[in-house]
């Protein structure tokens, strides 16, 4: 998702006029981790248009918080801004809505983060391929899991950074995780069996 200006309902640019700076710290701090927010996005809702509003409106909650936003690293705060806007305002379309196929370049990094292989012309393609099913077995995965699950291997969040976006222990972030990982495994064993047939 590349959005550079972002516009209220009424048509008026959010964060375009200058209050003092504000607007271009905010630029600055919040808008490199765009993509990422649209990923979290993107697996929450499992819809790319939904995804985009979700990312928007985020973007304008933080802009309108961003008062209070306290520092350090600000992606954690956008991941804990976007997850709330996606549960509050986009739950009821998350069951409703089936699972698209255009996030391929979020699973093929998390492919490569969880197999960390070289790869030549024929593993790419290969890649590409298991892209495809990492995505779709993740999206599958219960909505704890998954989102732990996208949140450490897409967005590289530490454990810490996960427990402060998802309000749970570190000791919860890390149980989640090897519950993703291991049901991750077993749906690609059971995945590659059911090709071998």
């Amino acid at each position: 998702m590349t959005v550079h200006r972002l516009v209220a309902a009424d048509g008026a640019m959010v964060f375009g006029a200058d209050d003092g700076g504000r607007a271009a710290r905010f630029r600055a701090a919040a808008l490199p981790y765009m993509d990422d927010i649209y990923s979290l996005a993107r697996y929450l809702l499992r819809n790319p248009a939904d995804a985009e509003d979700a990312a928007q409106e985020c973007y304008l909650r933080a802009f309108r918080h961003f008062d209070t936003f306290r520092g350090g690293p600000i992606k954690p705060w956008l991941l804990a801004i976007l997850r709330n806007v996606c549960r509050v305002e986009y739950a009821r379309r998350n069951s409703a809505v089936a699972l698209q196929s255009d996030g391929l370049d979020a699973a093929e990094d998390c492919a490569e983060s969880l197999w960390q292989e070289e790869q030549t012309p024929e593993q790419h393609a290969l890649r590409r391929f298991d892209a495809q099913t990492i995505q779709r077995l993740i999206a599958e995965l219960p909505d704890q899991f998954r989102e732990a699950i996208v949140l450490r291997e897409i967005n590289e969040l530490s454990y810490r950074e996960i427990a402060e976006v998802v309000g749970a222990p570190v000791g919860t972030v890390m149980s989640r995780l090897a519950r993703a990982r291991s049901l991750l495994r077993e749906a690609w064993i059971a995945e590659e069996k059911g090709s071998e047939s």
